[in-house]
């Protein structure tokens, strides 16, 4: 089965208009489309992506849910410009403009929020792997603030389990992902719902992906 993570450097060369293509959004998005889909059809709001890469996802996403509306934040600029420049291909009027936000900032993610209620959800693929762990910690703590009581956090990617890798290429990806930078590395289910309980967020369900992945859904902690 093919691979389906990268490490930022899979990315094919700029178009005219600086539309950026990355493989894995040809591998997973009608996987992770399955699962938000499930959540979001009937439902109207905002939905915040934290990382939104080259700006595939939140286009394909948008496309096909009129009534929501997405906003696509990252930290790279030339990021930044990829998203805008697949929002105006796809002549997305539910997509807003990119904002650059530093996750390991959890105010920055708040401060997206204000005026415009809170987020029905967020949606994270293949970033706390990439980063250091303060930058989960934003994320979690960013969207205890911005979720509506009936939001979600959706964060798709590797992870371990109990512990374990679920795969010998995963296992690898990590070895490669802690040489690289060791701040890096695939996370533990029970380390990030951990994180979760943390900021009033439990994990509600995992999805098993294509690839060796995971789909980690929270929702607000019942009192």
């Amino acid at each position: 089965m093919a691979d389906d993570r990268d490490i930022g450097n899979d990315r094919r060369p700029w178009t005219a208009d600086d539309r950026l293509d990355a493989a894995a959004f040809h591998r997973n998005h009608v996987a992770i489309w399955t699962v938000l889909e499930k959540f979001l059809r009937g439902k109207t709001g905002d939905v915040l992506e934290a990382g939104s890469g080259t700006g595939q996802h939140v286009a394909f996403f948008a496309r096909h849910s009129p009534g929501i509306t997405w906003w696509p934040t990252d930290l790279n600029d030339h990021h930044l410009r990829s998203i805008a420049a697949w929002t105006a291909h796809e002549n997305l009027a539910n997509v807003r403009p990119p904002r650059r936000i530093d996750l390991s900032n959890p105010g920055q993610l708040a401060e997206m929020n204000e005026g415009s209620g809170a987020l029905l959800a967020v949606f994270c693929a293949n970033v706390i792997h990439i980063a250091p762990w303060r930058v989960a910690e934003g994320l979690f703590a960013g969207a205890a603030h911005c979720l509506r009581p009936d939001g979600r956090l959706f964060l798709y990617g590797p992870f371990k389990r109990d512990g374990r890798h679920t795969a010998p290429s995963n296992e690898a990806f990590d070895a490669g992902l802690r040489n690289t930078n060791p701040e890096w590395g695939v996370r533990d289910v029970d380390e990030v719902a951990a994180l979760a309980q943390h900021n009033g967020l439990t994990l509600a369900e995992i999805t098993d992906m294509p690839a060796n992945n995971l789909i980690l859904t929270f929702e607000r902690r019942s009192e």
